[in-house]
């Protein structure tokens, strides 16, 4: 595991996105092409328009996402599918896409595509309840499914409505299509970009604690290439890593 500590999110951003780049690149370089998961959010705000600058082949890029509420529609502002198009897929024109619809009939239709081959990358963040994607906690370690339907607790709902994406609580939706843990950690190699003060307990939740449901971000710690991009803000937070995995490397620009 490696984890880099930036300044600033924009420079968490810029880092993050050359790191993506590089083992995209690389993927294409190897067998012509790349298969990338993509999550959401404010976080990944920085990190995304780092990315899309990237000088990639963007036609040689199949791009899958996270999650998406259920019943919501593309068209809602808080859309993940919304939210993708307009800072991702119009910006680089990649045509191979695989948006979740946040229904059960689009589950098999996804499981199908993803299982086609092995993922290159997948840019997963970590929520402020330590969820990643949205299996909140305590987060099912243990299902080989591709994606599920989970229930969204309330932490995670108050997220979403924190960040502006919802006005209120009882807007924010009960249920979401999730992709699993077990898929994520499929991924080749992970780049978490964890940007901010208000993710510095769910950092220092993930380094600290052992592999654990309750904090869903420790299952990340068991990949054998995961690079965690925090800043000053979200790293605050972690005066000690006892759980840490593996041999780790902290590079350290604050």
């Amino acid at each position: 595991m490696r984890i880099i500590i930036s300044k600033t999110a924009d420079e968490l951003g810029r880092r993050a996105a050359e790191k993506a780049a590089a083992l995209i690149k690389a993927a294409i370089a190897d067998h012509d092409s790349a298969r990338i998961v993509l999550s959401t959010g404010a976080s990944q705000f920085e990190t995304l328009e780092y990315l899309v600058k990237a000088d990639i082949d963007w036609k040689k890029v199949e791009m899958f996402h996270l999650d998406e509420y259920v019943d919501l529609p593309i068209t809602h502002p808080a859309s993940f599918r919304k939210y993708l198009k307009e800072r991702f897929v119009d910006k680089t024109g990649v045509e191979k896409v695989h948006f979740v619809d946040g229904t059960p009939e689009g589950i098999k239709r996804l499981t199908r595509e993803i299982r086609l081959a092995p993922i290159d990358v997948g840019l997963i963040g970590i929520g402020r309840n330590s969820h990643i994607a949205f299996n909140d906690p305590p987060a099912d370690f243990e299902t080989r499914d591709a994606y599920i339907i989970v229930n969204l607790d309330e932490a995670c709902r108050n997220q979403q409505v924190a960040e502006g994406w919802f006005a209120g609580f009882d807007d924010v939706p009960k249920q979401a299509v999730s992709m699993t843990v077990w898929q994520i950690m499929q991924c080749k190699a992970i780049v978490t970009a964890v940007p901010h003060a208000e993710k510095a307990w769910a950092v220092a939740a993930a380094l600290k604690n052992e592999l654990t449901p309750a904090v869903p971000a420790t299952m990340l710690k068991m990949h054998p290439d995961f690079s965690l991009y925090a800043d000053a803000a979200s790293y605050a937070d972690v005066t000690e890593c006892k759980a840490l995995c593996g041999e780790t490397v902290v590079e350290d620009y604050r």
